[in-house]
C-alpha cells in the first residue's frame, strides 16, 4: 500500500492546479511549501497506476490456476475455461476498484493535509505583507519611488491631514501645497538625486504653515524621497502656541492702539504685500474697511516712492523722508518713517501738509520773484536795510560785468560803486563824493528817485532806486540805449524810405483804414495827372477818385479800389489788375494789405510792354497764318507734282516693253535715267507730303497686329535691289519667336526702308549692313549700323533736321529728309529713336517702338 501510495498521483492534479492558482500570490514567499505539494502528487499518481497493473496481472495468473484446480472436483464442472476467464476480469477488476477507492481516500486525505499547509503559509505571508506595508505606510510619512528616468513614481503612505498634503497624484505638484522657497529648492534637489545620485536632508514648509523634512536617496537603480512629519515637535511646538498667544495679544493691544490714532500704519511682507493695515490707512485709501484695503491691495503711496523705500531702507537704518501723494483727491505731504525687518517691513506717515504748505508757499513766492526778476532782461538789484547785496539777476551781472565771487559776498552798495568807479563803468563827476550821497540818499528818502546815467561805454541808462518801509532799497536800470537807437534809426528810416518811394517809377500810395490817404510818390501824380495838393496827406480815397476821374472813371477802377480799403472784412485779400487810361496808358495795379489795417496802391506802366506784345502777338498770328498758307501750298504742289510723276514713270515703264517696239541703246538708256530720275522725284515728293501732313496735324496710324517676321521678310526684298545696286550685303540678326507689334504697318515698314536706304547709301561696297532686333517687354527695338565713314560730332545734332543733308562719303546726295521722317514717323509711335557714330568707325541708328492696344487711332499733332 504505501509503495501504491507513493507511485500513484495523477487525480490529485486539479485539485494542487486550483491551489496553485489560489496561492499564487504567496509563491515568491513559500517555495519550498509549493515544490514538496508538487512531488506527493506525482508520487500519488504513480503509485496508483503501479498497482492497477499489478491487480491485473494477479487476476489473470489466478483464473488459469482456479480453472486446473476446479477441473478435478465435481463442482468445478460447471463452469467453463472461458467462463474462469471472465469470472477473472471480474473480478480483477473488482479488485483495482477497491484498491482504488481505497487510495482515493487516503490521497484526498493527504491533499487536504497539504492545502492546510499551504493556506497556513500564505496566511502568514499576508500577514508578514501587511507588517511590512503598516511599517512602511505610516500616516506621518510617504515615499516617492522612481524606477528610471521616464517611469511614473509610485506613492507610499499618507501625511497628516493638516499638512495640507494632497493624498493623490497631486502630491507631486509641490507649488500648490508648499510654499514657493521650499518648492522651488525641493524640486532642484529632486533633479539632482534623479540626474546625478545626489542624496539631500532638508526641510520644507507647507502653505499651512507645517514643517516637513525630506530625505533624497539611491538604492538598488530607484530614487526614493520620503517625506516625514515631525511629530516629535509637538510638545515645542505647544509651547510655541503659548508664546504665540501672548505675542498676539500684545500685537493686538498695540493694533487697537494704532487704529486709535488718525495717523496711517501699515505693515508689508518680504514681497512687498501689505498684510495689516490700520483704520486711518483704510479711510486715507478711501476703503469700506482695513481688511478691504488689504484684500484689494490698495496702496497709500505712489509706486515711486514705494521703491524708493525699499531701495533705501535697511534694517539698521529705516527710512525716513517727507512724500507726497494724493489722499481723499487732495495732495497731501507726510512725514514717512519705514523699518524694516527680517520678516518684511513697517511703516507710519504723519500728516505735515499744513507746515509744509505753509513753507512751499513762502518758498515759491520768494523762488517766483526771484525767477522773474532773473529772467527780467531789466539789470535789477536789491539791498537791505544794511545796504548790503541781497539779491541781484543776470541781467545785472551782464550790464556791470562783475565777479560773481565779488557779489556773493554780499557788499555795500557804497561799495560797489567805488569798484564800479575804478573799472570806470559809471559817468565821470567832478565832485564824486557829493555824487554818490546824493545816490545813496534813497534810502532816506520817501519817493522813489530817477535819473540818467550816460556810460563811458555809450550805454544811457535810466535808473530808479525805491527805498523799502523796512529798510533797505531796490534798484532798477532801465536800459535806453536801443531805444534811442531805435528812434534814430526809425527817423533815418522814414526818411529813406520818403526818399526811395519818391524816387521809384511805379506809382505807389498808401492809405490808412478811415480811407484816407497818409503818403504818395511823385509817380503816383504824374500817372494819375493830378496835383500834389490833391493827393496830399489825409486826402479821402473819395476825393482822389474824383480828381483821377478824367483819366478813368469805371467801376472795376477807384470805386473797386474804395471797397477794398474801407471793407470791415478780418481778411483783406490782395488783388492786381490791368487798367487801360483814356490817355492810353497801360498800368499794372496791386492792392496789398498792410499792417494796422493799411492798404497800399501800385500802379506800374505797361504801356511799352503792352504795346510790344500786341506787336509780337500780331506778328505772331501772320507768322502762323503763314505756315497755314505754306502747309496749303505744300500739299497741294506735291498732289499736283504726284499725278503727273506717276504718268511719267507709267509711260516709262510701258517704253521698256517689247510690246512698243525696240529702242536703241542711247533710247534705253535715257528711258532707264527717266525712270530712276522720276522713281526719286516721286519718293521725295511723298516724303515732302508726309512731313507736310505730319506738320498739319492730320496724319493718323493706322494700328494693326504686324507679324515682325513677315515684316522683316518684305522689307529684305523690297531692299534687295538698292543693296545689290550699291554693292553691300544686309545681315539681319532676329531672335526666334519675335513675336507681334501693334503699329502701322506702313509706317514702321517706311522707317525700316529709310535706314536700310540711308545705311546702304554710306557703306562702303562689299561691306555689311546689320539689321538687329529685339524685344524688350512689349517694345520692338531694332538698330541699323553700316561701317561708313561715320558722322562728326558737330554734325549728328542737326541729322534728324530736314533738308540737313551730307553727301561726304555717299554714293547718292538726297534732300535731307529721310532720317527727318525716320523720326516723325517714330515720334507718332510714341517710340524714341537714337544715334551713335564715329568718324571713320561708322554709325548705328537705333529705334524703340513701343506696342499700342487695339483698336486705338492716334492723330498726329
Amino acid at each position: 500500500m504505501s509503495e501504491g501510495k507513493d507511485s500513484l498521483s495523477e487525480p490529485a492534479t486539479p485539485r494542487a492546479a486550483i491551489a496553485r492558482r489560489r496561492q499564487a500570490s504567496a509563491y515568491m514567499l513559500l517555495p519550498r511549501v509549493k515544490r514538496r505539494a508538487n512531488v506527493g502528487l506525482s508520487a500519488s499518481l504513480a503509485r496508483l497506476l503501479r498497482l492497477s497493473v499489478f491487480g491485473g496481472i494477479i487476476t489473470g495468473l489466478a483464473g488459469p490456476v482456479l480453472a486446473q484446480t476446479s477441473a478435478g472436483t465435481p463442482a468445478a464442472r460447471l463452469f467453463t475455461s472461458s467462463e474462469m476467464a471472465v469470472f477473472s476480469v471480474i473480478i480483477g477488476v473488482i479488485s483495482a476498484a477497491l484498491l482504488s477507492t481505497v487510495w482515493m481516500i487516503r490521497q484526498r486525505g493527504n491533499i487536504e493535509n497539504e492545502s492546510r499547509e499551504i493556506r497556513t503559509a500564505l496566511s502568514d505571508a499576508n500577514q508578514r505583507i501587511s507588517q511590512y506595508q503598516a511599517l512602511i505606510a505610516d500616516k506621518n510619512r510617504r515615499i516617492i519611488i522612481w524606477d528610471g528616468q521616464n517611469a511614473r513614481p509610485e506613492l507610499l503612505g499618507q501625511l497628516p491631514v493638516e499638512t495640507g498634503a494632497p493624498q493623490d497624484n497631486e502630491f507631486l505638484a509641490f507649488g500648490r501645497w508648499l510654499k514657493s522657497w521650499s518648492a522651488g529648492d525641493l524640486e532642484k534637489a529632486i533633479d539632482k538625486l534623479r540626474g546625478n545620485g545626489q542624496s539631500f536632508d532638508m526641510v520644507v514648509e507647507t502653505n499651512r504653515d507645517e514643517i516637513l523634512e525630506a530625505q533624497g536617496r539611491i538604492s538598488g537603480g530607484r530614487a526614493f524621497v520620503r517625506f516625514i512629519a515631525l511629530n516629535n515637535l509637538r510638545a515645542e511646538l505647544a509651547e510655541l502656541k503659548i508664546e504665540r498667544d501672548r505675542l498676539m495679544t500684545s500685537i493686538s493691544a498695540f493694533q487697537n492702539l494704532l487704529d486709535a490714532i488718525d495717523l496711517p500704519v501699515w505693515r508689508r511682507d518680504v514681497e512687498g504685500k501689505l498684510t495689516w493695515v490700520n483704520q486711518a490707512y483704510g479711510e486715507a485709501v478711501e476703503a469700506v474697511s482695513p481688511d478691504e484695503a488689504i484684500r484689494e491691495s490698495r496702496e497709500f503711496l505712489t509706486t515711486v516712492a514705494r521703491e524708493r523705500i525699499r531701495a533705501s531702507s535697511t534694517p539698521e537704518s529705516p527710512f525716513h523722508d517727507k512724500i507726497s501723494t494724493v489722499v481723499h483727491g487732495n495732495r497731501t505731504f507726510f512725514d514717512v518713517i519705514d523699518v524694516k525687518s527680517p520678516d518684511g517691513s513697517a511703516g507710519i506717515a504723519v500728516d505735515v501738509s499744513e507746515a509744509e504748505a505753509v513753507r512751499a508757499e513762502l518758498e515759491r513766492t520768494l523762488k517766483s520773484h526771484a525767477e522773474t526778476l532773473d529772467h527780467l532782461a531789466t539789470p535789477v538789484a536789491i539791498f537791505d536795510g544794511d545796504r548790503r547785496l541781497q539779491f541781484y539777476n543776470q541781467a545785472f551781472v551782464q550790464l556791470w560785468e562783475l565777479d560773481i565771487a565779488f557779489l556773493e559776498k554780499k557788499p555795500d552798495n557804497s561799495e560797489l560803486l567805488d569798484r564800479l568807479r575804478s573799472a570806470k563803468k559809471l559817468p565821470e563827476q567832478l565832485n564824486w563824493k557829493t555824487w554818490k550821497d546824493g545816490v545813496l540818499s534813497v534810502y532816506r528818502a520817501l519817493d522813489t528817485q530817477s535819473d540818467l546815467w550816460h556810460l563811458p561805454n555809450g550805454q544811457i541808462l535810466r535808473v530808479f532806486a525805491t527805498a523799502h518801509p523796512q529798510g533797505g532799497a531796490t534798484w532798477v536800470f532801465e536800459n535806453l540805449t536801443e531805444q534811442v537807437d531805435l528812434e534814430t534809426r526809425y527817423n533815418t528810416l522814414v526818411k529813406v524810405q520818403g526818399e526811395t518811394i519818391d524816387h521809384l517809377s511805379e506809382g505807389v500810395a498808401v492809405f490808412g483804414p478811415d480811407g484816407r490817404i497818409r503818403l504818395s510818390n511823385p509817380a503816383f501824380r504824374i500817372l494819375w495827372n493830378i496835383t500834389e495838393a490833391q493827393a496830399k496827406p489825409g486826402t479821402h480815397i473819395q476825393a482822389l477818385a474824383e480828381a483821377c476821374a478824367p483819366s478813368y472813371d469805371r467801376p472795376d477802377g477807384w470805386k473797386r479800389f474804395a471797397e477794398q480799403i474801407t471793407s470791415f472784412d478780418d481778411e483783406r485779400p490782395s488783388s492786381q489788375g490791368t487798367l487801360e487810361l483814356y490817355s492810353n496808358l497801360v498800368l499794372d495795379y496791386a492792392v496789398i494789405p498792410l499792417p494796422n489795417a493799411q492798404t497800399m496802391l501800385t500802379f506800374v506802366n505797361k504801356t511799352d510792354s503792352v504795346r510790344a506784345e500786341r506787336a509780337l502777338t500780331e506778328k505772331n498770328e501772320a507768322l502762323l497764318k503763314a505756315d497755314e498758307l505754306k502747309n496749303d501750298f505744300v500739299q497741294h504742289v506735291s498732289y499736283e507734282l504726284r499725278s503727273p510723276l506717276t504718268n511719267i514713270i507709267g509711260f516709262t515703264d510701258l517704253l521698256k516693253t517689247p510690246g512698243i517696239g525696240p529702242l536703241n541703246d542711247r533710247q534705253a538708256e535715257y528711258i532707264d535715267h527717266i525712270s530712276t530720275s522720276s522713281s526719286v522725284l516721286l519718293t521725295l515728293v511723298n516724303d515732302i507730303l508726309d512731313l507736310a501732313t505730319v506738320d498739319a496735324g492730320i496724319m493718323r496710324l493706322n494700328y494693326s497686329e504686324i507679324a515682325l517676321d513677315d515684316l522683316l521678310d518684305e522689307v529684305s526684298m523690297q531692299i534687295a535691289d538698292r543693296l545689290q545696286e550699291s554693292g553691300v550685303t544686309l545681315e539681319i540678326t532676329v531672335p526666334a519667336h519675335l513675336g507681334t507689334v501693334v503699329a502701322d504697318q506702313q509706317r514702321l515698314k517706311q522707317i525700316l526702308l529709310k535706314l536700310l536706304t540711308n545705311a546702304a547709301n554710306f557703306a562702303p561696297e562689299g561691306s555689311t549692313i546689320e539689321l538687329r532686333c529685339a524685344r524688350e517687354g512689349t517694345d520692338f527695338v531694332f538698330s541699323v549700323a553700316d561701317k561708313g565713314p561715320g558722322i562728326p560730332e558737330e554734325i549728328i545734332r542737326t541729322v534728324f533736321n530736314r533738308f540737313a543733308s551730307s553727301g561726304k562719303g555717299g554714293k547718292r546726295s538726297g534732300a535731307g529728309l529721310g532720317l527727318s521722317i525716320v523720326e516723325s514717323f517714330v515720334s507718332l509711335h510714341d517710340g524714341q529713336v537714337s544715334i551713335e557714330s564715329q568718324p571713320g568707325k561708322g554709325t548705328t541708328v537705333i529705334c524703340r517702338i513701343p506696342s499700342a492696344e487695339l483698336p486705338h487711332s492716334v492723330a498726329a499733332e
